[in-house]
């Protein structure tokens, strides 16, 4: 079904990011007597929370996308425009990209939110985050070249460095991003190379605060240590990375060589504050009234990540559902409006729990008051987010991939496709001889390529 031009007498509704947020607030629309567009700069909607599985070689990209235009095609007070915001003007209720203008009744921002540095910006290009897809696989092509430039060269401290990861931050992120990596440095990849042992390869997790998972109850916590530990995995508690560079981190002092860095401490909001001069934390986060709208503009609702919201007196966390419920509020004002029925209390979060997985069949959950750890919650974490992924077929091609992996430990996208491949060291020419030396005599050992 196509999409048809807006009905000039219904009001316009722009919703600016096909996140969750925007996707909840859009479909929460349906029925209602208004005119929907929806903008971002890609065609398609990210599973953002699991990213880091793209990183580290479990999913591929398209396993947790799904083009935005196939969500709408049957909704049909809804279009879908690709199409990159970068101001807004509050005066005559217009959004652009600098060429084109989208006029609107009512907006909804749910633009996310980038990574922060806390004022070491120059940190960025060697401790990327991981928001986008080109995030993910660059990130891949990063952690499986520097596996495949150790396995090359025959300096003891170069092939060290290539068989070291940092992340920085041990929230869920990096938690999760962790025990991924280790899964893939320390079993999958195992029997793989010959002059490196994957056992060998070092993982450290570097946390400022006193413990990992810092809004889970502290027995989760510990566990989710112990998990990591044995999983091989260092962890730094009460540790600050003070610098970093292209040849690795200080921590306190200390300093750890490593090719790569990944940055899991914090986030910043888009830049929806600027483009509407609103008053922001100091994360750049919209400051929204109980309804999820500005005091001076009724008619613009900022949702999710790029805002600051509270519930009975508690902030509302930056995670998927609290983004997903704001986008469902929202519809229910806007709708009220349009029809003109009564309008509903101000915004109430009901939070669901906390979830995070540790690696191969361990995961802690919390919710309610019921903890979870080990299988179990790595079961009742897949399912979750099983749910949330939209589609039969990504839901299904997920949850094949998943048992595939538990069963046999592999990962099929393994893949080194993109990116210079002269970020690979350049060995000198005995260390070939020395690779074919090692590797005769590995195989001879029983190993199998």
């Amino acid at each position: 079904m196509f999409n048809r031009p807006p009905v000039s007498t219904w009001p316009r509704v722009v919703i600016v990011g096909a996140g969750f947020g925007g996707l909840a607030a859009a479909q929460g629309l349906r029925s209602a007597p208004v005119d929907i567009t929806l903008l971002d700069r890609r065609n398609f909607h990210l599973f953002q929370p699991l990213l880091y599985q793209v990183a580290t070689a479990s999913l591929s990209p398209g396993q947790i996308s799904w083009p935005v235009r196939s969500i709408f095609s049957g909704q049909k007070n809804a279009r879908v425009l690709m199409m990159e915001v970068n101001a807004v003007d509050t005066l005559s209720r217009t959004v652009t990209d600098g060429s084109s203008v989208v006029p609107y009744d009512y907006l909804v921002l749910a633009t996310g939110a980038r990574h922060a540095y806390f004022g070491n910006e120059t940190w960025q290009p060697f401790a990327p985050g991981l928001k986008t897809i080109e995030d993910a696989r660059a990130l891949r092509e990063k952690l499986l070249r520097a596996y495949e430039a150790a396995e090359k060269t025959s300096d003891a401290a170069e092939r060290r460095k290539c068989l070291t990861t940092v992340i920085v931050g041990g929230g869920a992120t990096g938690v999760e991003m962790a025990g991924a990596v280790a899964e893939l440095a320390h079993r999958t990849l195992r029997g793989e190379f010959r002059n490196i042992d994957p056992q060998s390869m070092r993982i450290v997790v570097v946390e400022a605060g006193a413990r990992l998972l810092r809004t889970f109850p502290v027995e989760l916590s510990e566990k989710c240590l112990t998990s990591l530990t044995g999983m091989g995995v260092e962890v730094h508690l009460k540790a600050r990375v003070t610098d970093c560079d292209a040849r690795g981190v200080a921590v306190d002092g200390m300093r750890i060589d490593a090719a790569t860095v990944i940055w899991a401490a914090g986030v910043q909001a888009s830049a929806a504050a600027d483009w509407l001069n609103a008053r922001a934390d100091g994360f750049n986060r919209v400051l929204v009234s109980p309804t999820l709208n500005l005091s001076d503009y009724p008619e613009i609702f900022v949702i999710g990540d790029t805002s600051v919201a509270t519930s009975d007196g508690k902030p509302v966390p930056g995670i998927a559902p609290a983004a997903k419920q704001m986008g469902v509020y929202v519809a229910k004002v806007i709708g009220a409006h349009a029809a003109q029925r009564l309008v509903p209390p101000p915004f109430k979060y009901r939070h669901q729990g906390d979830l995070a997985v540790i690696g191969r069949g361990s995961a802690v959950v919390r919710v309610g008051k019921i903890s979870l750890s080990g299988l179990m919650g790595w079961v009742f974490w897949s399912l979750v987010h099983l749910m949330f992924l939209i589609g039969f077929r990504s839901k299904t091609s997920v949850a094949l991939e998943w048992i595939w992996a538990f069963v046999t430990r592999q990962r099929s996208a393994r893949l080194i496709s993109d990116g210079d491949a002269s970020s690979l060291a350049t060995p000198a020419p005995s260390d070939f001889q020395h690779s074919r030396n090692r590797d005769s005599t590995t195989q001879g050992g029983g190993h199998v390529a």
